[in-house]
């Protein structure tokens, strides 16, 4: 099946929330919602579901679990037993669990920003602390200072939330790197909670390297978390998975779910398990697509928007665009939203070291992504810049 990502959807209407959250006039770039129709398998699966016209309390097929038990072995050469795979409404969800089980009030959440917001976030809002060593750009990119992430280690320092690949920087952690974060946080006592969300979203010449299988003593102090909803854009579902393999950890982890977090829906799962057995060749088609888009940006950014600068790009669908030298006057996101009715995220979100920046989602028709870019020119045009 040949799938058309040139295909121009309408959303508006939809109850779509990257589409209505800023009205009509803007081409929104924001949340992490791709604007492309999801895989056939994928539809196809939930259509049957729906044919059926029963919808009660559901439990996970065994043969998902399954499935996804044999994708991480074939991808990444990993073992996982059954019970060790829990599955989650969303990855965020997890963050949040973690964050009250393994860390006491109080207790210091560490996170490399600039990172995902939910990390910067959400332990403050559970009566945690967050502690934050940069990531340090190095060039057209970012690197890990190891010495000011292990200084940042207090003796209140519970988990370490590891973004890979990471958002926004669209950074691959390499095995030395890995390595060195693990060695870290195994001498300190410190648990790993990895968001590994868009693993299968990597360019060619990068490969994606799940934490915990550097080796058992890792493993066993690490939860990672995953999903299908980036992958196969089915965010809307609801359907994620927390894989543990420490059994003491695994324990703490479905205490403390009981009656807070919810089953997964009958679609998500549903959708889950098409996508997983059945959805590569829309994600070949998609990455593809996706790669096009990328250079597609890093060229015009640097032809038509010179004072900008775009991080390189060596995963996900998003853009971390350095505004900082630009000449906009005041922030950035304020100003493309204004003048150039493009709704993008503010680098703010991503923590103090993201001022100046902006994320971009380019997982959208080229057409559209084209008009976007062509807006935000014509913008610093006006400004004479």
């Amino acid at each position: 099946m040949k799938y058309n990502f040139d295909q121009v959807i309408e959303r508006k209407g939809t109850n779509s929330h990257k589409w209505q959250k800023y009205g009509s006039g803007v081409i929104p770039l924001w949340v992490a919602d791709m604007d492309f129709v999801s895989a056939q398998p994928i539809i196809e699966a939930l259509h049957q579901r729906v044919d059926h016209g029963i919808f009660g309390y559901t439990q996970p097929p065994q043969e998902l679990g399954l499935t996804i038990r044999q994708r991480l072995k074939k991808l990444y050469g990993w073992e996982v037993r059954e019970e060790e795979v829990i599955f989650l409404p969303g990855v965020v969800s997890g963050l949040n669990l973690a964050f009250q089980i393994y860390a006491d009030a109080g207790g210091e959440i560490l996170v490399q920003p600039p990172v995902y917001s939910h990390f910067m976030r959400d332990p403050l809002l559970h009566g945690r602390a967050v502690s934050d060593p940069p990531l340090v750009e190095k060039g057209d990119t970012y690197e890990i200072d190891f010495d000011a992430f292990e200084k940042s280690i207090t003796e209140r320092t519970r988990i370490f939330v590891l973004c890979n690949p990471h958002n926004p920087v669209a950074r691959v952690f390499t095995r030395n790197e890995l390595e060195g974060l693990a060695e870290i946080c195994l001498r300190r006592n410190i648990i790993i909670c990895s968001d590994e969300i868009h693993c299968d979203l990597i360019y060619p010449g990068y490969r994606h390297i799940p934490i915990a299988t550097l080796g058992p003593e890792v493993e066993n102090r690490t939860v990672t978390l995953m999903a299908p909803s980036k992958t196969f854009n089915v965010p809307g579902l609801g359907c994620a998975f927390a894989i543990i393999k420490n059994e003491r950890l695994r324990s703490m982890w479905i205490a403390g779910s009981q009656g807070l977090i919810p089953h997964v829906n009958i679609m998500g799962l549903v959708a889950a398990l098409a996508a997983f057995r059945d959805g590569q060749e829309w994600l070949d088609q998609a990455l593809f697509y996706l790669e096009g888009n990328r250079d597609f940006l890093a060229q015009y950014v640097k032809e038509r928007l010179p004072n900008l600068r775009a991080v390189k790009m060596e995963a996900t669908y998003l853009a971390w665009l350095d505004c900082r030298n630009s000449g906009i006057p005041g922030n950035p996101f304020d100003y493309f939203f204004r003048e150039a009715g493009v709704a993008l995220n503010d680098g703010a979100e991503y923590g103090k070291v993201g001022e100046g920046f902006v994320r971009l989602n380019y997982a959208c028709p080229r057409k559209r992504l084209t008009e976007a870019l062509e807006r935000m020119a014509r913008s610093l045009e006006s400004l004479g810049l």
